[in-house]
């Protein structure tokens, strides 16, 4: 969504995007970077998706609000792309009163112009968080009409029986699990056409605890 080129990179070449944001921000090697800095990392990148700004994250994790501070300010150093695209998707909700997700669906801000700071700064997060969010709700939209259609031909046996945001649970017969997996993973992964790789995880258990 962002366009930014260091995480875009890191998507292409199948690397942990928590950890390649870590070594950026704490400038450290990616193979040093240890479990809490990616912890610290993936709480920022999933925060600021949600508009949270240093007091926030500061709550959440337990320290000073001026490291908070800094730290988000290290980040939009290291990802200038990232601040551009929250200050634009911003500008656009003020200019259009709604924002969009990557596939056109809208959603309306009424509450972008209004003078109470509070309402108007949670419909500023909204039109940041759309666009990702939303999105990704869109594609495994997308994933589920598509799977929906092919699985009667290919897997006549199969159902689809639950969605959970980004995953989706099927039973099947387990002597057909070897190849229903690929499949599976391979059918979801051409859901939408984005300009990094989409990624599809499947693991099988005879419940949804052991499939993960």
């Amino acid at each position: 969504v962002s366009g930014d080129e260091a995480l875009r990179e890191a998507f292409e070449e199948g690397q942990d995007v928590h950890a390649t944001t870590a070594a950026a921000v704490f400038g450290v090697p990616l193979d040093e970077v240890t479990h809490a800095q990616r912890s610290f990392a993936k709480s920022v990148n999933f925060g600021l998706m949600y508009g949270m700004g240093p007091a926030n994250l500061s709550r959440q994790l337990g320290i000073k609000f001026k490291e908070a501070q800094a730290f988000i300010e290290t980040y939009f150093a290291q990802f200038p792309s990232i601040r551009s695209y929250m200050d634009s998707a911003i500008e656009k909700a003020r200019e259009l009163g709604y924002t969009e997700t990557l596939m056109g669906r809208k959603r309306y801000l009424p509450d972008i112009h209004t003078k109470s700071r509070q309402i108007r700064e949670a419909a500023e997060r909204t039109a940041i968080n759309t666009p990702i969010q939303g999105t990704a709700a869109d594609i495994i939209k997308v994933a589920m009409i598509s799977v929906h259609e092919l699985l009667p031909e290919s897997f006549p046996d199969a159902r689809m029986l639950l969605q959970v945001h980004d995953e989706l649970v099927f039973e099947i017969p387990e002597c057909q699990s070897e190849r229903f997996v690929p499949w599976i993973a391979e059918s979801m992964a051409g859901a939408m056409q984005l300009s990094v790789p989409l990624k599809v995880e499947a693991g099988v258990g005879k419940n949804w605890l052991e499939a993960h």
